[in-house]
């Protein structure tokens, strides 16, 4: 095997949901989860697309399977990327950051997470945040 493997390219989707009050939607990475390496961290929900699936479509199904929440998304609103190590393999990960508004917060979490909460965007240095999901929050307080 070659000692520096060429890493693996994924597209994901990743979502900043915004309720009615104006709060977004954070979650924890939870230990069950195999494929996790940010364990213990608060995100945005979302993840990687399967090959052949729409952008829109695989947002929408990374927040129902995550979340449970139907959502309406508007505009992308960051591009950001990570160079996480997958069961021994580099990944490398492209994903765009979209704005979307939930008319509901009643959210049914999934296993890869074991935490959610609604925050106002300003106080999210207190939770421990992975990047790049944390400067997109930051950028929602300037909006």
């Amino acid at each position: 095997m070659h000692p520096n493997p060429s890493p693996v390219l994924k597209v994901a989707a990743k979502a900043a949901i915004i309720n009615n009050s104006g709060k977004v939607l954070i979650v924890r990475e939870a230990a069950t989860e195999k494929d996790n390496t940010k364990v213990g961290q608060w995100g945005l929900i979302g993840g990687r697309l399967n090959p052949g699936e729409a952008f829109e479509d695989g947002l929408e199904r990374e927040v129902s399977e995550e979340t449970g929440l139907i959502v309406e998304p508007a505009d992308p609103i960051y591009v950001g990327e990570w160079h996480p190590v997958i069961r021994g393999v580099p990944h490398q990960v492209i994903a765009v950051f979209v704005l979307c508004r939930s008319s509901t917060e009643e959210v049914r979490l999934s296993a890869e997470h074991d935490a959610y909460a609604w925050i106002d965007p300003v106080m999210r240095k207190e939770y421990e945040m992975m990047e790049p999901d944390c400067f997109v929050v930051d950028k929602l307080v300037k909006r």
